[in-house]
């Protein structure tokens, strides 16, 4: 009898193009993440949809764990959030690397299962309803993958493209997003100007051709965090991003969305209470 629902085991596991390990790497799956098996080939490989972002890809079937459409249900909307870059998972007498974004299904705040299996979490973990949503929150998680090397596909801090940071990130947030940048600049309401862009926007940019190749997310002061030869932090105007390191500019903008609005105050003391409150929940390290 073949299962029709898995869960991703282990740290990553790749999504590709087609059903060979030479094919493209389209995306990742994450510790705890669910897929619903669309179809088989052979005995190596299955064809999945991603329960987070409905994302369709082959994955290998011996990087899967098979669970019961009722476990499906129940780890879907019961679990919470890594938040480390990195913690080691006790497996007997071996470890596991989680990373930040991976899921905990089940998690009681010490431990979770798996089926039959119980694991131990000694990390830092967050339920997305325990979260405080808002602008504030996107750029502390953001700052969490900077110097993550880029990788097509990659969505950990291990190897990261800039729509998969930017689906990570907001995702942790309480903001699901689709997988490609493509997808995501359909997103939110256009911002006009760039020196209108506030903090946690997304902004997008565009090759010769005037398709959206890049994306990234708009910080305090001008600033953008970015996945450009790794995660990175660099200057946004009207043109786009400027690299210091190159002495000039890298992405040519195209547009700048918000899905967020921003909290409503003019208080700075106020203002100063949402940070305090957002490092006490996600501590940078």
């Amino acid at each position: 009898m073949y299962m029709t629902h898995g869960i991703c085991p282990l740290s990553t596991v790749a999504i590709r193009n087609s059903a060979s390990q030479k094919s493209e790497m389209i995306s990742q799956l994450l510790y705890g993440e669910l897929v619903e098996v669309l179809e088989r080939k052979g005995r190596q490989w299955v064809k999945v949809r991603c329960a987070h972002d409905n994302l369709v890809g082959w994955v290998a079937t011996n990087q899967l764990e098979w669970i019961t459409p009722s476990e499906f249900e129940s780890y879907q909307d019961n679990f919470a959030f890594v938040l480390d870059v990195f913690q080691a998972l006790a497996t007997g007498d071996a470890f596991l690397p989680l990373t930040l974004g991976a899921r905990l299904p089940n998690f009681d705040g010490l431990r979770f299962a798996i089926g039959e299996k119980t694991f131990n979490f000694p990390g830092q973990a967050v339920f997305p309803k325990d979260l405080a949503q808002g602008p504030e929150i996107i750029q502390k998680i953001a700052r969490k993958f900077l110097n993550a090397p880029y990788l097509w596909g990659g969505r950990s801090p291990f190897g990261v493209d800039g729509p998969g940071l930017i689906q990570v990130v907001f995702g942790i947030a309480g903001y699901p997003l689709p997988r490609e940048a493509s997808q995501q600049v359909e997103q939110g309401e256009n911002v006009d100007f760039a020196e209108q862009a506030k903090p946690a926007d997304l902004a997008f940019f565009e090759n010769q051709k005037g398709r959206i190749t890049h994306t990234g997310i708009v910080l305090p002061e001008g600033k953008i965090i970015h996945v450009h030869g790794k995660v990175r932090i660099d200057k946004l105007d009207h043109y786009g991003i400027f690299s210091k390191d190159k002495g000039g500019y890298t992405h040519r903008l195209r547009i700048i969305k918000r899905l967020i609005e921003p909290a409503k105050t003019n208080s700075q003391e106020e203002t100063a209470k949402n940070e305090e409150a957002v490092d006490q929940q996600i501590p940078l390290f």
